[in-house]
């Protein structure tokens, strides 16, 4: 499983702060579940975890509950936001209208290295295919290695839509998507083929095929959402 991403990637403010590296680090946590959902969240455990102070780890808090991925309540702390299967509609909603406006921008406007780095996609999907058994449900590390994979595609277009306003929404309700997908990733049957479904969605952003790249999106959502509804 070398070929999958190492870590969630980025988004929003990039840099090197205690706060920046503490907001990565409890954010990827919760969207793979590695706080389950409802769990109460200790500033003081995490602050150890991570080797930073306690206001770094506020200050992640605070934008992540801004992400819908804590909740904070008087006198109570701070706790993993809940998963439900029946947001999946409003998710899926908002991601049919903005995210073939981010494709189809994309392959519109995207610059050379964001031309490159849609390439470098199609290759770690590739090197996903030829590194994961064919029979891999079940494999919990093949499940989370697929959602950093997902994640890093999808956000590799939001890059290069050149709208930021747009990008931030959309990743932002990827992970929501991603929280939801994590609840069954490990069950997914055909797992190599969800992944491959992306190559060729990104190959059309490449060539700039805006209103191929449009109608792929939304025929790609509408298939996330049948096969999470088909787990549940």
């Amino acid at each position: 499983m070398s070929s999958a991403p190492a870590e969630l990637p980025q988004w929003g403010p990039t840099g090197t702060s205690l706060a920046q590296t503490a907001y990565e680090a409890i954010k990827e946590k919760l969207i793979l579940l590695r706080i389950g959902p409802g769990e109460p969240i200790s500033e003081t455990e995490l602050a150890d975890e991570l080797g930073v102070g306690r206001t770094p780890i506020r200050e992640a808090l605070k934008r992540l509950e801004g992400d819908h991925l804590v909740v904070s309540y008087p006198r109570r702390g701070t706790f993993a936001a809940g998963v439900d299967i029946a947001e999946l509609a409003a998710v899926t909603e908002l991601r049919r209208a903005l995210e073939p406006v981010a494709a189809s921008a994309a392959a519109e406007r995207a610059n050379a290295q964001q031309r490159d780095d849609l390439r470098a996609a199609i290759e770690r999907i590739r090197s996903f295919v030829a590194e994961v058994p064919e029979d891999s449900a079940g494999d919990g590390g093949a499940a989370e290695a697929f959602l950093r994979l997902d994640t890093l595609v999808h956000h590799t277009i939001y890059q290069a839509c050149g709208n930021a306003h747009i990008a931030d929404i959309l990743a932002r309700y990827h992970y929501l998507a991603m929280r939801i997908w994590a609840l069954a990733a490990h069950r997914l049957p055909g797992i190599i083929e969800h992944a491959e479904d992306h190559i060729p969605l990104l190959e059309a952003i490449v060539d700039g095929q805006a209103d191929k790249a449009a109608t792929m999106t939304v025929e790609h959502i509408d298939e996330f959402e049948r096969s999470l509804r088909a787990m549940f």
